[in-house]
């Protein structure tokens, strides 16, 4: 398997199911993933995108998987566009990556404006016998990166880097289903679709618009063993009531620091399940996984991944040097993804205690109170411990002294009155004391407010405004 071969995806459809039927599930429909061996999605279209820079914009993900398998070894170059999106920025992207067509299961009509040469409408279903031979091309596959302003950077990878961490197991008989709640045309949920695919099993597609409960229940009915997600969308799943529709085997975390309220709530929740918390990022590819289920990561870790990568921590940030690197950015000339060693720098601040390796933040989200740096991650880290908090968010409020303060919004947990005042104030009191007994003064918030809910962004992170 990748990297080791250059043959397209589509090519592993049949050999690692080994005969046993495998399926991607989407909450409307789900489709036979051998049908697309002798099938296609394309209408019989795919010839033409032969050679071309495709870029795959579509409202469903079933759509968009079926075209991204189809379209390896086949397109010069594929751009996949989430369906969070802004489309203010499709012009700007079409120039830049030299755009020549484009795949869609929208009205044709609506993306004339744009001026692309050849639009190619993809379903979420296979006509049989209409498939062209997968072709044997290197494709480049262009992502962008997440939680930046303006025009997202779009990142190249290939087949062989975006499966270099995926290892094959003694055992494919396409017995495992993955699910994920990303999207799949971001890092972290394609991950989960080339690990299907190529490993031997079924995937099961999230849908934004679906509530959670009814999806956890989709999860439950297709025999989901692999789940994986953010911190902030495993959080949901443990405030739904339909937390045990489904009983995975495999839970795994990562995009966003993994407290240990998080990992113990969760193995609590599946206690037959391995919860590990793993550290990917678009630039970098996949660092490691954590399979203890502690917060953290241990120094032997970061000494020896054990995976092919390289890591180090260097003014406090994590590096990484790994077969997984993207290659480079698309049309910002000079703009370095790697340094001159090759490590690509995470941004990812670390520090070491007892012998194991901590997130406490983003380097670009530090507030400054009155000159000292405040990682907001690390004071939630510390929330969080709480038993009675399910999530918080830590922000900056402006201080006329200080220049800034932090504050929280904490989201408590189901079975919590927030209309009971006493109780409420009580849990304030001993919020801010747990957060003086582990953090210094500068750091503890000074005020705390309980909300209904906090905002997530649509690849399943706190939305963090001020960032």
């Amino acid at each position: 398997m990748p990297p080791s071969d250059a043959r397209p995806l589509r090519a592993f459809l049949n050999e690692a199911a080994n005969g046993g039927e495998r399926f991607l599930h989407a909450r409307g429909a789900s489709v036979a993933l051998a049908d697309l061996v002798h099938g296609s999605s394309l209408g019989g279209d795919l010839a033409a995108l032969d050679g071309a820079c495709v870029l795959v914009l579509t409202r469903d993900q079933l759509a968009a998987a079926l075209a991204l398998i189809e379209l390896d070894g086949v397109a010069r170059r594929m751009i996949l566009c989430p369906a969070d999106f802004e489309r203010e920025h499709l012009s700007a992207v079409i120039a830049k990556a030299g755009v020549d067509a484009i795949v869609s299961d929208e009205d044709t009509r609506d993306l004339r404006p744009l001026g692309v040469p050849l639009t190619v409408v993809c379903t979420p279903a296979i006509a049989l016998d209409a498939a062209t031979r997968p072709g044997t091309r290197r494709t480049e596959w262009i992502l962008f990166t997440s939680g930046t302003t303006g025009i997202p950077k779009m990142v190249v990878h290939t087949l062989a880097s975006l499966t270099s961490a995926i290892k094959p197991r003694a055992r494919r008989d396409g017995r495992s289903v993955w699910a994920t709640f990303y999207d799949i045309r971001r890092y972290g949920g394609l991950q989960i679709l080339l690990r299907a695919v190529l490993d031997g099993g079924s995937l099961v597609l999230a849908d934004a618009e679906e509530p959670i409960a009814e999806h956890l229940a989709r999860l439950g009915a297709h025999g989901a063993t692999h789940v994986t997600g953010t911190p902030s969308h495993w959080r949901r799943v443990l405030m739904s009531p339909a937390a045990h529709a489904m009983a995975p085997g495999y839970v795994r975390l990562s995009g966003e620091i993994a407290d240990q309220a998080v990992l113990d709530n969760l193995h609590a929740l599946y206690p037959q399940a391995r919860v590990v918390h793993a550290f990917a990022s678009t630039e970098a590819g996949v660092g490691f996984e954590v399979p203890d289920a502690r917060e953290g990561v241990p120094a032997s870790t970061i000494a020896d991944p054990g995976n092919g990568a390289k890591l180090k921590i260097e003014d406090g940030s994590l590096r990484i040097s790994s077969p997984g690197n993207a290659s480079r950015y698309v049309g910002d000339g000079d703009l370095p993804l790697a340094g001159p060693d090759g490590f690509v720098d995470t941004n990812d601040m670390m520090e070491l205690r007892d012998g194991r390796y901590y997130f406490i933040g983003r380097r670009g989200r530090i507030v400054n109170v009155g000159g000292l740096k405040v990682h907001p991650e690390e004071v939630e880290a510390v929330i969080n411990r709480h038993p009675a908090v399910r999530v918080s968010l830590v922000h900056p409020r402006r201080n006329a002294i200080t220049g800034a303060v932090v504050v929280a919004d904490i989201v408590l947990r189901e079975d919590i009155d927030v209309n009971d005042g006493e109780r409420t104030e009580c849990l304030r009191r001993e919020i801010v004391e747990l957060c003086y007994g582990q953090l210094a003064q500068h750091k503890v918030p000074a005020s705390v407010r309980f909300v209904p809910s906090l905002t997530f962004s649509a690849s399943g992170k706190l939305a963090r405004h001020y960032a």
